[in-house]
């Protein structure tokens, strides 16, 4: 028996020093950090570039960076927490031309599926829905862990008049560009 407790130390020795370990359980996120994330929003409004975002959203998220693939998403966006311009351009935004936020006071973003790109680089396909229309969305995301945090960068190009944005005089595509580049920071805490 003392033979078999010394074969199994050295063997135990022999794997340790070999940089032999089992195998760590994977991080899982889920929780938003709200206060450090963001969703911006740049376009041409007459002309000049006009910057904002929405400063209210919320959701679930799960990601494990082992297993990427498997990654799933539904985000909540407060479309009265537009912020963009001054108080009349945010009251205009939230009017029945452009948001209608007292009929469609969210939107929303779920994913449907997840490919990884290698590198710490995602393409995202969902469904955006925007005033009760729903499109398919592709985006790029790239992500980095940050000891008990991962950040999450993405990016996607919004055709506005797809979802019934900007009525009447606001259709015209010369006062308001139709594409609006939208940027993603999203700061997710581990279990």
């Amino acid at each position: 028996m003392k033979k078999f407790f010394t074969g199994f130390a050295v063997f135990s020795t022999t794997l340790f020093l070999c940089g032999f370990t089992l195998p760590a359980q994977a991080t899982e996120f889920h929780s938003i950090d709200v206060a450090k994330s963001k969703i911006t929003f740049t376009t041409k409004l007459m002309g000049s570039n006009l910057n904002g975002g929405f400063s209210r959203f919320s959701g679930k998220v799960d990601f494990n960076p082992e297993q990427a693939e498997k990654a799933k998403a539904n985000l909540v966006i407060e479309i009265a927490s537009f912020n963009a311009g001054g108080d009349d351009l945010q009251e205009e935004a939230r009017g029945k031309d452009w948001f209608n936020t007292k009929s469609f006071p969210s939107a929303n973003f779920v994913s449907d599926s997840v490919k990884n790109l290698g590198n710490n680089r995602l393409e995202i396909a969902g469904k955006l829905t925007i005033k009760g229309k729903a499109m398919p969305l592709t985006m790029s995301a790239s992500y980095q862990v940050q000891g008990k945090q991962i950040v999450f960068d993405s990016s996607f190009q919004l055709l506005r008049l797809d979802y019934g944005l900007g009525a009447g005089n606001w259709a015209d595509t010369s006062a308001v560009a139709n594409e609006v580049p939208v940027k993603v920071h999203l700061v997710l805490n581990s279990n």
